[in-house]
C-alpha cells in the first residue's frame, strides 16, 4: 500500500509541476507590457528603437518588436499611455521602420516594408487613414522627416540610381499640423 501511495503521489506531483511550467511559460510569452490606450512604460524588456519626437514634445514614436515583429508605436508622454494607430500599426507581413511626427504629432510619416516592397507612408491620426507617397518613384526610399506643420515630407530616394535628397510638397490646400490654430513662428 505505501508503494502505491508514493507512485500515487509523484505521478501527481510530476503533473502539477508540469501545469505550473506551463503556466509559467504562457505567462512568460505574453505580450503583457503592451497594453493599449492604458498606462505603460516606454521602456520594456523588447527592442524598441528609432524613436521621434514630436515637435510639441508631447509623442514619441518608435519601432519595437514587442508584438514579435518590427511594428510602430505612438506613445503620449503626458498621460503615459500607448495610442492606437489603426490602419498603420500591426499590418501583418508589414514592418515599419524611421518614424517622424509633425508638430502636434497629427501626421506619422514612417517607412513601411511589405513584403519586402519599401513604401513612405503618410497617416493622418485624425482621419486614421495611411497613404502611400511613393507609388510613382521607381527606387528605394528611406529616412523620412515630416516638417512641422505636415506640408512638406523630406526622404533619401534612389530614384536615380544614387541616394540623394527628395522633397515632397503636399501642397497648400493640406490641413496644416498647427498647434490651437496658430501657425508656428518662423
Amino acid at each position: 500500500m505505501r508503494k502505491f501511495l508514493i507512485k500515487w503521489w509523484l505521478q501527481h506531483w510530476i503533473f502539477l509541476c508540469l501545469c505550473l511550467g506551463l503556466l509559467v511559460f504562457v505567462m512568460a510569452c505574453s505580450p503583457s507590457d503592451r497594453l493599449m490606450s492604458s498606462p505603460g512604460s516606454l521602456n520594456s524588456r523588447y527592442t524598441d528603437e528609432q524613436p521621434a519626437l514630436s515637435g510639441n514634445g508631447r509623442y514619441v514614436a518608435f519601432i519595437s518588436n514587442r508584438d514579435s515583429s518590427r511594428n510602430l508605436f505612438l506613445y503620449d508622454l503626458q498621460e503615459q499611455v500607448f495610442l492606437p494607430i489603426p490602419r498603420l500599426q500591426n499590418r501583418p507581413d508589414a514592418i515599419a521602420q524611421s518614424p517622424s511626427l509633425s508638430y502636434t504629432g497629427r501626421y506619422i510619416v514612417c517607412i513601411v516594408s511589405d513584403r519586402g516592397k519599401l513604401d513612405l507612408v503618410l497617416y493622418d491620426r485624425v482621419t486614421q487613414h495611411p497613404q502611400v507617397l511613393n507609388q510613382w518613384y521607381q527606387g528605394w526610399v528611406r529616412n523620412p522627416n515630416i516638417s512641422p506643420d505636415g506640408r512638406y515630407i523630406v526622404f533619401e530616394s534612389s530614384v536615380h540610381g544614387q541616394w540623394d535628397i527628395e522633397v515632397l510638397d503636399r501642397g497648400s490646400s493640406v490641413e496644416l499640423d498647427i498647434p490651437d490654430g496658430v501657425p508656428i513662428s518662423q
